[in-house]
C-alpha cells in the first residue's frame, strides 16, 4: 500500500510542479482536484511491472499474457460497476443497485462486486474467488 501511496504522491508532485512551471501564477483549488483524481486514476490502471525473471518458454509468456488479460477485463468490468454504483457505497448498498445489471450483463454479482472492489483499490486480491 505505501508503494502506491508513494507512487501517487510523485505523480501528483510531478504534475503539479509542471503546471507551476507552464506559467501560471496560481493554481487554484479545482485544478489541484483535477490532479488528484487523475494521479489516482492512472495509479489505479497502470500495469503492473513486468516481472524480474522474464518467462524463458512461449507457454509461459502466453499464460501471463492471459492472466494480464484477465486483469485488464475485471478492471473494465469494476469501472462499468463504479458507473452505476459509485465507490462511496458500500458493498452492501452497491449489491443493491448491481443487482439488475450484474443479470443483464450476465455477470454473478459476487464477480461484479469482485471486479468493482478490484477497479477501487487496484489490489488483485480482491479478485479472488472469480475468475483469476
Amino acid at each position: 500500500m505505501a508503494s502506491r501511496a508513494d507512487d501517487v504522491s510523485e505523480l501528483i508532485t510531478r504534475r503539479l510542479a509542471t503546471l507551476a512551471h507552464s506559467g501560471l501564477k496560481a493554481i487554484d483549488a479545482a485544478t489541484v482536484r483535477a490532479v488528484v483524481r487523475q494521479a489516482v486514476r492512472d495509479a489505479r490502471t497502470a500495469q503492473p511491472p513486468p516481472p524480474a525473471d522474464p518467462p524463458t518458454t512461449p507457454t509461459m509468456a502466453a499464460l501471463r499474457a492471459a492472466t494480464a488479460d484477465l486483469y485488464a477485463s475485471a478492471h473494465a468490468i469494476g469501472e462499468l460497476m463504479l458507473e452505476v454504483a459509485p465507490a462511496y457505497l458500500s458493498d452492501t448498498e452497491a449489491a443493491d443497485v448491481l443487482a439488475l445489471l450484474c443479470e443483464q450483463i450476465g455477470e454473478p454479482l459476487e464477480h461484479g462486486l469482485a471486479a468493482r472492489r478490484y477497479a477501487i483499490s487496484g489490489d488483485p486480491r480482491a479478485l479472488h474467488g472469480t475468475v483469476l
